[in-house]
């Protein structure tokens, strides 16, 4: 093999580890966020971009720590039916990973000073935070995935602190002196909120969608995800739950809140949400659910581009 064929090896191989296919997870509460902070007047674009490139990078880090700590602790196995994992396979080494993981939450870190710059001590609060638990997914004494609690995570992190904090940040900049150690007026909203709830909701049923496909391999080697605690019919009614939140939100905005009907936008998309649903419903095998899992995936884009466009296009 040529030293080119084996570069290119690598490379791949660390494209797998960072799973950009998780990326939406990433990139969709900065969209909504942004879009409803144009909407009210405060959009801030550095912030907005630096609000981006940290949530990318503790995402990215949690894929690392995802796949070190589950190749350690014996969860990944050649039964398991997801996508390659590259430290159980052995295409990098356990203390490769282990230091990209360190790596890529310390620029994560890095990237949040300038957001504690414009959002001060509470920004300071929720990135550390936020870098805590992506470690403490997999890792540490009592890892938040092996004991239920990933859904809990995703929800709060990836969706509900998201959104708020890429509005808040862009509110600070335009309402508050720098390093503020208060919540400033008009930073933190009922509507910022309620925006978050659906990326909450949408990138939580990616991961019902794994914990589903992997149910029996998590249960065999000690992996008590929320899905093995719950079985089949309760995860499927868990990811219906989470998208039928996601396309409530849109109406109360337009009946409850005084927006404008562009913000039903996102309604749009519903046969595709409806489409995947069946399969997630129906199906246990990864051959459907490894697609329905990067489905889920391309919903949460196309939710958080359909609806940050329908709060600017009021």
């Amino acid at each position: 093999m040529s030293s080119a064929e084996v570069e290119i090896s690598r490379t791949k191989a660390w494209l797998m580890a960072a799973r950009p296919q998780t990326l939406p997870a990433a990139a969709a509460p900065i969209i909504v966020g942004t879009g409803l902070a144009a909407t009210e007047g405060v959009f801030a674009p550095l912030p907005a971009v630096m609000a981006f490139v940290g949530s990318a990078l503790i995402q990215i880090g949690t894929n690392f720590a995802n796949d070190y700590y589950d190749a350690i602790k014996g969860a990944d196995t050649e039964d398991r039916e997801g996508f390659t994992r590259v430290t159980q396979s052995g295409l990098i080494s356990p203390e490769q990973v282990k230091l990209a993981t360190v790596v890529t939450f310390g620029l994560a870190i890095l990237t949040g000073t300038y957001l504690v710059y414009v959002g001060g001590l509470p920004i300071l609060v929720v990135g550390l935070v936020s870098v805590f638990c992506g470690w403490a997914y997999t890792g540490g004494p009592y890892p938040l995935g092996y004991h239920g609690l990933g859904d809990l995570f995703v929800f709060v992190f990836f969706g509900l602190v998201a959104v708020t904090g890429t509005y808040y940040v862009q509110a600070a900049a335009v309402l508050a002196e720098p390093l503020t150690t208060t919540v400033p007026a008009g930073t933190v909203t009922r509507e910022a909120v309620l925006a978050s709830l659906p990326v909450a909701g949408i990138s939580t049923a990616i991961l019902v969608v794994n914990n589903v496909r992997d149910l029996e391999t998590d249960a065999e080697t000690g992996k008590r995800t929320l899905a093995v605690r719950l079985g089949y019919g309760w995860s499927r009614l868990e990811y219906v739950a989470m998208l039928a939140l996601a396309y409530v939100v849109p109406v109360w905005f337009w009946l409850g809140s005084g927006f404008g009907s562009g913000v039903l936008l996102p309604l749009i998309t519903l046969p595709y949400a409806a489409m995947v649903a069946k399969t997630v419903c129906t199906r246990t095998d990864g051959e459907a659910l490894n697609p329905a899992l990067e489905g889920t995936g391309k919903l949460l884009a196309m939710y958080a581009v359909t609806f940050a466009g329908g709060l600017v296009l009021l």
